[in-house]
């Protein structure tokens, strides 16, 4: 850890406790998510880089050896996706892993004022299998595309179509989470009603 990083760290969480003591709620949640934000991908070594990137490429490897039109190389983090002319690699690179999305989305939910800690904790899970699940739809859609149109439509596959679909899901999930706040609520208290049964029929069953 670099003196700057340390000397940053201090400095977002001494301005922190100021906003939270004079109760300026919006701006605490601004400076809180973005200070986060930022130090959780200055930490974001290459372990984390390679778990993020692996676990989409098991995801959609899998998926793409059933239907026989890819395969994967896990150790050089690349996807080769087959079609009538060639085989197209596909790099899973530090944006394609999905790590800045989700990170992005976990500093938004820690210091978001309206839930409890417990809240939190669900839709930070919530939201870290939703990015992945978005992303690994997104990869599996453009080796869809490219196995049946050719190389030729990798760009648009990837850089438009995937992307588009990619980050349609993420607003959603935005919107579930930070905007439509009373179905939100509803569906916590629906998957914490569920975990009770289920606690209640253990018990009982034992």
């Amino acid at each position: 850890m670099s003196v700057y990083l340390i000397i940053g760290i201090v400095i977002w969480v001494y301005v922190l406790s100021l906003l939270k003591r004079t109760q300026l709620s919006a701006f605490s949640f601004i400076w809180g998510s973005v200070g986060l934000f930022f130090v959780l991908i200055t930490l974001s070594n290459r372990y984390w880089i390679w778990f993020f990137t692996q676990a989409v490429m098991k995801g959609v490897g899998w998926i793409g050896s059933l239907t026989q039109m890819s395969s994967t190389l896990p150790k050089y983090s690349i996807i080769s996706i087959f079609n009538s002319s060639s085989p197209v690699n596909m790099s899973i690179d530090y944006e394609c892993s999905g790590v800045i999305e989700t990170l992005a989305f976990l500093s938004l939910v820690f210091f978001f004022p309206i839930y409890s800690r417990y809240e939190k904790l669900f839709f930070s899970l919530l939201g870290v299998l939703w990015i992945y699940l978005a992303n690994v739809i997104r990869l599996l859609l453009i080796i869809i595309i490219v196995h049946f149109n050719g190389g030729q439509s990798f760009f648009i596959a990837h850089s438009l179509i995937g992307r588009f679909v990619f980050y349609a899901l993420v607003i959603a999930l935005y919107y579930l989470v930070f905007t439509s706040s009373q179905l939100s609520h509803n569906m916590y208290f629906t998957c914490k009603k569920w975990v009770q049964r289920l606690v209640k029929k253990g018990r009982i069953s034992k």
